[in-house]
């Protein structure tokens, strides 16, 4: 990986290429990387297989950068099918030329390469990119995001001695054009083989420290089915972060970390010198898969041996639940800002729109599905970004899919919703199925203000946190339960919504929110990127 750091002065004949203009300050810098993207043949459980490497590593190399940098990523793809990379919590403010899925931009040709520009403006955190299209993810191609606070913004935890990034995720031996194949046939797919640490199986990564001091991991999980429960034998983990919050500081035991989601937690080393299991295991799941880390201490005489440290119970959902709820915003802390997030009171926005979105496995045309109000998502040939910007008919059609479903029969759809700009939505996922869901929006921070049990109605929302609910990017949905959550609709673009379990988005458990300004202005859009590629009835244009 190549990583250049240059002022904004140095790069105006750049800016002029790319013909992007944002709002920026002098003091925001540029970050130039080069990524190559390419098959490596490893056995990451095992078994050689084709897994997806970025510069010749696997996991991707890391992205390391500050609030409101400027990010310029030319990927290579020399992969033997087409590319996009998402940024996975990544809000991409005015930007979703960026957001790197099929209904924004057209994917990278085998050979060929792509620049991306973004600028995480007011974000700092923890998050992950990872391929978007062709079930690639499974292969791999993900990375860690760290986006640090600006000198002048204090951080509500004293630094610590070093920072981890660990990518934990469940992980099948078969490649993930086999898996593609099943899922086109018309197959679900089984339950994974594995975990993966960093990329390694059981034993195959060590995380080192110094007795008394304290470490921040930055944990995602990155895998393609399965909620995971991590910890750490001896240890407690202290959240302060999940992607982009800062959070109320509460100890944990472990911590249940559902597919796309992120966090970031505290260790202090405070043990004997020894060596100690950490653990990420599948949960809502049989049979249970372990994977396995070792945190081991700089002057430690020993080497783990013994049980590994139990987790709550493989189907415990009340666990769970009271988890989720005990994850509070930080009220006292700025994140990207000067200003205290909790100046922003959500809870006296009064909500112009509900939106209610259940999710379905149909069987259609003798092939699993899996559906959104009863619409199976089948992606388009012309982005529906530059279908809009060209005003191209016949692509797509605004509120094509309900706000609430109507009880018809399944059937396949390119759904988009209409989002009035600026305006403050109430959006319900229901999950009237047994497994677990993960949702996810880009472009977007919201805020999770109530989970409960059976099927949601007006007389939930007495159950609502009106006053310090974490915002974050990725909900989880437990069985035969729903989620709430609220957002104000002030990032113009064309925006996806999808499930996180992969099988699933892959097969139509998703959509597109589009939030459009009738003013015309660069400061709620930025303006198409003169590289922008083009594809099917765009390539005209």
């Amino acid at each position: 990986m190549t990583m250049t750091l240059i002022p904004r002065f140095a790069v105006a004949a750049a800016l002029l290429l790319l013909g992007t203009i944002y709002e920026i300050q002098a003091e925001d810098p540029y970050q130039f990387l080069d990524w190559n993207v390419t098959y490596l043949h490893i056995a990451p459980l095992g078994v050689t297989q084709r897994v997806i490497a970025i510069n010749q590593q696997f996991p991707g190399p890391e992205l390391d950068t500050v609030t409101n940098n400027n990010i310029v990523i030319n990927v290579h793809n020399n992969l033997d099918e087409p590319l996009l990379l998402t940024w996975n919590g990544i809000q991409q403010r005015r930007t979703s030329w960026q957001d790197g899925v099929l209904g924004t931009n057209c994917p990278i040709q085998p050979g060929r390469n792509w620049t991306y520009q973004f600028q995480p403006k007011d974000q700092i955190g923890t998050f992950f990119y990872c391929p978007s299209t062709l079930l690639q993810k499974a292969a791999g191609g993900f990375g860690g995001i760290r986006i640090h606070n600006r000198i002048i913004i204090a951080v509500p935890f004293l630094p610590p001695a070093d920072e981890y990034t660990v990518l934990i995720g469940d992980w099948y031996k078969l490649n993930h054009t086999s898996l593609r194949g099943a899922l086109d046939g018309g197959w679900k797919l089984r339950s994974p083989d594995g975990i993966l640490i960093n990329g390694r199986a059981p034993f195959g990564t060590f995380f080192s420290v110094q007795q008394g001091k304290t470490y921040r991991l930055r944990i995602s999980n990155v895998g393609s089915a399965l909620t995971l429960n991590f910890r750490i034998q001896g240890h407690r983990l202290l959240l302060v972060e999940t992607e982009g919050s800062y959070t109320q500081q509460n100890f944990y035991d472990s911590l249940d970390i559902h597919v796309g989601q992120s966090y970031s937690v505290l260790v202090t080393a405070n043990q004997a010198p020894g060596d100690f299991y950490i653990v990420a295991s599948s949960r809502f799941d049989t049979p249970v898969l372990n994977g396995v880390a070792v945190l081991h201490y700089s002057n430690s005489p020993l080497s783990v041996s013994g049980p590994l440290p139990s987790g709550p119970a493989p189907w415990d959902v009340n666990f769970s639940f009271n988890q989720a709820r005990s994850i509070k915003w930080n009220l006292t802390a700025g994140a990207a800002r000067p200003n205290p997030q909790g100046s922003f009171h959500y809870g006296m926005i009064n909500v112009s729109r509900t939106i209610k979105l259940f999710n379905s496995a149909p069987v259609l045309n003798g092939k699993q599905r899996f559906a959104v109000n009863d619409i199976s998502y089948t992606n388009t040939d012309t982005p529906l970004k530059l279908a809009d910007y060209f005003k191209i008919s016949g692509i797509f059609s605004l509120n094509s899919i309900p706000d609430s479903p109507l009880g018809n029969s399944p059937t396949f759809g390119t759904s988009v919703l209409d989002g009035g700009y600026r305006s403050f939505i109430e959006l319900i996922f229901q999950n009237n199925e047994d497994k677990i869901q993960s949702w996810h929006i880009d472009g977007y921070t919201f805020f999770v203000v109530g989970l409960g049990s059976g099927v949601w109605n007006t007389t939930s929302r007495q159950s609502y946190n009106l006053v310090d609910a974490v915002s974050r990017s990725t909900t989880q949905v437990y069985p035969q339960s729903w989620t709430a959550v609220m957002l104000e609709l002030d990032n113009v673009g064309m925006w996806n919504i999808r499930s996180q379990t992969l099988q699933r988005q892959y097969l139509g458990q998703e959509l597109y929110l589009r939030v459009y300004n009738p003013e015309v202005s660069f400061r709620t859009e930025a303006p198409i990127p003169s590289n922008a590629i083009m594809c099917g009835k765009a390539a005209q244009h």
